[in-house]
Order: C-alpha cells, then structure tokens, then sequence
C-alpha cells in the first residue's frame, strides 16, 4: 500500500512569523499536534505540541511575543506519497519520529502520514513492527533536539 493511501490529505500550514500563541490556537481549533511551516511556497519547518512546550513554555517564553521560527523544528524529514507504507515505517523508526509531511515528487506539501494513519492501514503489521518498535519517547535529561528531527 502506498502512503498517499492511508495518509491524512489536509494540512494546516503555519509561517515562521506567526507567534507561538496563535500556532497553538491554530493546532487546538484544527485538533492536531504538528503544524507545518512554510515559506515562499516551500517546508521550512515542523512545529509540533511538544515543540511549544519544550522550546517555549518551559524555558519561560513568552508565546505571545515568540514567533515561531523561533522554537520550530528547521531540518524536516519527509517521505512522497508513492511510497510503500513499509518503507516509510521504516524511516518512522529509524528517525524516531511519528509523524511525517508527505509531499509529491514535485516537493509539494500533499498529506500528513502519523502513526494513528499507518496502524489502521497495514495490511501485514508483523512486517513492520520492528522497525516501528525503535520509536521512543526522549528519557529524562535526553536532549529533545535528537527526537524532533
């Protein structure tokens, strides 16, 4: 099965400059935890929930005056829609990430593939559990820069 198959095609996007509080907002009114950000038409980054928490809140910045560029996540690993959910499964576990952009192989934003979309897809779950088994939450006092990527 491919991922352009099973992944989920909407996809709010989100731009460095907006700030941290209405990314939230944003990510809370469309119920999702990763929000995408482009700019001049291209992926610059991932901002997920874990991001503004870790990045923002913790470490005490404000999120009305933050922008997001700020605490987003610059380097974005993604998969294309024409490949085969195993593959990426694959990559899941090798980057430790449960989420993914999916772009076509115009380099163009198409969907979003998270774990939720791969575990009621797989038609041979076997095939793909030990790769998925390699994602993990960051330990306490791990760096979470090494799980956001």
């Amino acid at each position: 099965m491919q991922v352009k198959e099973c992944m989920t095609a909407h996809v709010e996007l989100g731009t460095p400059d907006m700030t941290v509080c209405d990314a939230a907002k944003k990510m809370r009114e469309g119920d999702f935890g990763i929000l995408p950000i482009q700019e001049n038409d291209r992926l610059v980054g991932m901002l997920t929930d874990r991001d503004i928490v870790v990045r923002a809140i913790a470490v005490g910045k404000d999120p009305d005056q933050t922008s997001v560029r700020d605490i987003m996540t610059h380097s974005v690993l993604y998969c294309f829609e024409d490949q085969t959910l195993e593959e990426v499964a694959d990559n899941l576990g090798r980057n430790q990430v449960q989420r993914l952009p999916v772009l076509n192989r115009q380099k163009r934003l198409v969907g979003i593939l998270s774990l939720g979309d791969l575990a009621q897809s797989i038609e041979h779950p076997d095939n793909i559990e030990e790769s998925l088994s390699q994602i993990k939450k960051p330990s306490p006092g791990e760096s979470p820069e090494l799980h956001l990527q």
